[in-house]
């Protein structure tokens, strides 16, 4: 049920389609972090068909923990249970566990560890991260891997890329017997693997054509964007983009900025999540195609324009930055929700140009008018 079709290219940057039982992903594309069933901020599954998603995103362990995936499971899946028709992607619950965890134990079955939420023992490993994310029924779940902080020992680092291998060759088993089961809620759920190695091109490149070889629906890139200077993580994708195969989506976890989004399209990447843009709209940080403007300065007090004069959101053919800069001050709930709205907006519409830039041969150009524009602060 899944198929991946590379429409066009410029370079290395990619213009393709994602078809999947829940629809069809025109890429490169964003995924719009939902992590609880949610986009803090108070926006809903279906405000996010105003604002042009294409994909939501949404967090095995935090389900897992509350309220269940079995109760998910019993309330018909992720799709019944927010609302939300398109395509659905579940993280394995890998970082959540290595990051929120304090007191964890890794073995080969897997982790042990103690729930952020109460303090009681869990226990995941491949297998139970597969049956956590079918009884989700998301659309696209992800290998359960190891995310080892950076900079790690090269030593530890190698380990690590051999164990997570091992792992991923038994979420594919144990995907492909779930999906064969009666009674579960997607039988079509696709299978990404994750390609580690921290900032060590030769792991990195090796762990790649090991995990290529296992015909996954998808391919993504992890264990970046976790405080590695950012010339890191483009040297990491250049290193390791050759060995990725070209008839399957390309995904780059956890980014970015919208420069970092605009240097990895042209180094070959498909898919990108990151909550940046709802954290920043919370605290006032909005984005425009002129830079980022904090709406919390004293200047916008009387500016009755909207957040961007050519923006199509549902937040700027209504409001003022005036009104919004109100909101916030008063501590009023509709400000965070006025901004979320936009910020993802502007980066579901940002992936729209990109995609036309490269069907049109001007990503080049794109890239050399934005890249740093829409990064910097206004």
């Amino acid at each position: 049920m899944a198929e991946y079709t590379l429409l066009k290219k410029e370079g290395l940057a990619r213009r393709g389609e994602f078809q999947t039982v829940h629809g069809t992903v025109q890429t490169p594309a964003f995924m719009n972090v939902a992590t609880a069933g949610a986009i803090k901020g108070g926006v809903s599954a279906y405000d996010l068909k105003d604002i042009g998603c294409q994909v939501q995103l949404c967090n095995t362990y935090h389900l897992h923990v509350r309220p269940s995936d079995t109760l998910i499971k019993e309330l018909g899946g992720l799709h019944s249970f927010t609302g939300w028709d398109g395509p659905i992607l579940t993280d394995s619950g890998g970082f959540q566990v290595f990051s929120l965890a304090k007191l964890r134990k890794i073995k080969e079955e897997g982790v042990h560890f103690n729930s952020h939420v109460d303090g009681r023992k869990i226990f995941m490993g491949p297998e139970e991260s597969m049956q956590i994310q079918s009884n989700l029924g998301s659309t696209i779940a992800m290998a359960f891997d190891e995310c080892v902080e950076n900079p790690a020992q090269y030593r530890y680092a190698k380990d690590s890329c051999d164990r997570t291998v091992r792992w991923l060759i038994r979420c594919k088993a144990e995907m492909e017997r779930l999906n064969a089961l009666e009674g579960t809620i997607n039988p079509h759920q696709l299978l990404f693997g994750i390609n580690q190695g921290c900032t060590y091109d030769d792991l990195r490149i090796e762990n790649m054509k090991q995990i290529a070889e296992l015909d996954l629906d998808g391919y993504a890139i992890g264990g970046l964007a976790v405080g590695e200077p950012k010339e890191d993580m483009y040297r990491i994708i250049t290193a390791v983009e050759p060995y990725m195969p070209k008839d399957k989506p390309r995904y780059l976890m956890g980014v970015g900025t919208p420069g970092n989004i605009i240097e990895a399209v042209s180094r070959g990447v498909d898919l990108f999540d990151c909550v940046m843009p709802s954290r920043n709209a919370r605290h006032g940080h909005l984005f425009t195609m002129n830079g980022i403007i904090n709406l919390n300065n004293e200047k916008y007090k009387n500016d009755l324009s909207p957040i961007e004069e050519a923006c199509g959101c549902p937040t700027c053919q209504k409001h003022s930055r005036a009104y919004i800069r109100h909101l916030f001050k008063s501590g009023e709930m509709l400000a965070m929700r006025l901004a979320v709205m936009h910020n993802l907006y502007f980066y579901n519409t940002l992936m729209e140009k990109i995609r036309a830039a490269i069907e049109t041969d001007t990503f080049a150009e794109f890239k050399r008018e934005n890249v740093e524009k829409l990064d910097t602060r206004i």
